[in-house]
């Protein structure tokens, strides 16, 4: 499972939301798509676009998650 890293580069790198979508020139409503739910898949191109306003190799913008553990109650 692929997981965006694009809120906490931002973040790291001090760019607002909208600096960013003015920036990498996209919708609004996808980089806020991609904030609230960060295994949501993207295009590359939106990627790439992201990964350029951010100044960072698109690379940096994602990572490989470990599905999450369910515990499991039953004795």
């Amino acid at each position: 499972m692929i997981r965006l890293r694009v809120k906490e580069v931002a973040e790291e790198k001090g760019m607002s939301m909208r600096k960013l979508v003015t920036t990498a020139n996209i919708a609004y409503n996808t980089l806020r798509t991609i904030y609230r739910d960060p295994y949501r898949e993207v295009s590359t191109a939106t990627l790439n676009k992201l990964a350029k306003a951010l100044d960072v190799p698109a690379t940096m913008l994602i990572e490989e998650a470990t599905q999450p553990q369910i515990e499991d109650n039953e004795n």
